[in-house]
């Protein structure tokens, strides 16, 4: 005789970003957001997504200050370090920097947007 199996209830729930724009996808040079697709490095926040120009551009992100509390960088297919004066320069102004490669940018924005937390992220392409 088998006893039967008892399941727990599942609950899902629907993710909202209000009007914010997620990161749909992304690909060899390209991200992918509300449908949009940006070539080369970007920087994504909640409200507006555009061109980025890497590391040598950390007045973009500085824009930032006092609108975000961390900014994402995605170093493309491989993790690598941010260099130490991008790095210094962000976290002067207030901005947290957290460094991982692209791809795992992108899900972590994601997640913290559907929070409503004052993230951005600065991506380099897969």
């Amino acid at each position: 005789m088998t006893s039967p199996i008892s399941t727990p209830d599942m609950r899902l729930t629907e993710i909202s970003y209000g009007t914010a724009r997620p990161v749909e996808g992304y690909g060899p040079g390209f991200f992918r957001l509300d449908g949009q697709v940006l070539r080369g490095a970007c920087l994504i926040t909640p409200w507006d997504a555009g061109p980025w120009g890497g590391f040598e551009d950390a007045a973009a992100p500085l824009a930032l200050a006092g609108r975000i509390d961390v900014l994402f960088v995605g170093t493309g297919a491989d993790i690598a370090h941010a260099p130490k004066a991008f790095r210094a320069a962000l976290e002067a102004a207030g901005i947290g920097v957290e460094v991982m490669n692209s791809p795992a940018a992108c899900r972590t924005y994601n997640v913290l947007l559907s929070e409503g937390r004052r993230i951005a992220a600065a991506l380099l392409p897969v």
